[in-house]
């Protein structure tokens, strides 16, 4: 589930979801025989952030996406967030880039469609800006969805350093603090994940691969 959202706030700066975030998990599940589906919020081809796409974040997989034209086109078609239903998959995945932070965040379909794939024992995956998508989920009882439950997300550390701490509309690590959750962190861009039953999130970039094994290994 990527986002539709591409203003970075009031800065005139483009954003959008991170290259990384959504190629290393979708390599990863597809070539382990994963049928993957493509959604956002508005459908069609999703904004690219395009610092992620400079050489300063290059990896393996956003190398492959690069040259891929496949994959690029299947994500230029991506289906509307308000068709999918829960029913017809076994898993979902946000990947971050600040974009999550404006739309999936306050998305009532996303929220519903989080809600459901939770309560029917459904593994749910997000990395790095992406579990801003639990700022309004909640539990059957009502409660924050992350409410005493292992999360991380961005470090409030890491959106200071990339200067960005009063752009964003809020910060993931407080959210996710403020709502309950039993935040934990590893060290700054490097690679940390945590699973707590059906909820998986990763804290950066670097993290998109352990939270899609983590995934990978709930399907079975």
């Amino acid at each position: 589930m990527l986002t539709s959202h591409d203003q970075l706030g009031n800065t005139g700066e483009k954003t959008g979801f991170w290259i990384e975030e959504f190629a290393s998990p979708y390599y990863l599940l597809k070539d382990k025989g994963v049928a993957v589906t493509l959604a956002s919020p508005k459908g069609g081809q999703p904004p690219i952030d395009p610092k992620s796409a400079t050489a300063d974040f290059s990896t393996l997989a956003t190398e492959r996406f690069n040259k891929d034209k496949e994959t690029q086109a299947v994500l230029s078609k991506t289906l509307k967030l308000n068709t999918i239903n829960q029913a017809d998959y076994d898993a979902v995945f946000y990947p971050g880039g600040h974009g999550p932070l404006w739309d999936l965040a306050e998305d009532k379909n996303s929220v519903a469609l989080i809600e459901s794939f939770y309560n029917n024992n459904k593994p749910v995956g997000a990395v790095c800006h992406a579990p801003a998508v639990f700022k309004h989920t909640k539990d059957t009882n009502g409660n924050p969805l992350v409410k005493g439950k292992k999360v991380t997300g961005f470090t409030n550390t890491e959106e200071e350093a990339v200067q960005l701490t009063d752009i964003v509309p809020f910060l993931v690590e407080d959210m996710l603090k403020e709502n309950g959750g039993i935040y934990s962190k590893g060290e700054d861009w490097n690679p940390y994940s945590v699973q707590e039953g059906n909820l998986i999130t990763g804290q950066n970039p670097a993290s998109s691969e352990l939270v899609a094994e983590k995934l990978l290994a709930m399907l079975g």
